[in-house]
């Protein structure tokens, strides 16, 4: 479990530092807000293993919420990228960087 922890803290500070200080400002106004419009775009950045969801009636916790909306379409693109699973072969624990651990298993 505390491996698990790791990765997704590693993560989500690779997701954060691909964002321009505009999209933190962006961000940051949008985490402000009450809700996401229903079927919106977001990457939860405590659950980063759910990939992008689209947001319902029901309440998203709005602290760990990155919109697609407050980010360039690049930016996105280079998140998504990263988060892709990369498939394991051998021993992980010495795999570097988060896309590497993500797709790790062990």
């Amino acid at each position: 479990m505390k491996h698990d922890m790791q990765t997704e803290n590693v993560t989500r500070e690779s997701v954060l530092k691909l964002l321009s200080d505009d999209e933190v400002a962006s961000v940051s106004t949008a985490e402000a807000a009450a809700r996401l419009l229903d079927g919106e775009e977001y990457l939860d950045l405590g659950q980063l293993d759910r990939g992008v969801q689209q947001a319902t009636r029901s309440a998203t916790v709005m602290g760990h919420v990155l919109p697609r909306r407050a980010v360039h379409k690049d930016t996105w693109s280079k998140i998504l990228t990263l988060l892709e699973p990369t498939p394991c072969t051998g021993d992980c624990s010495n795999s570097k960087g988060a896309k590497a651990k993500l797709g790790c298993s062990t």
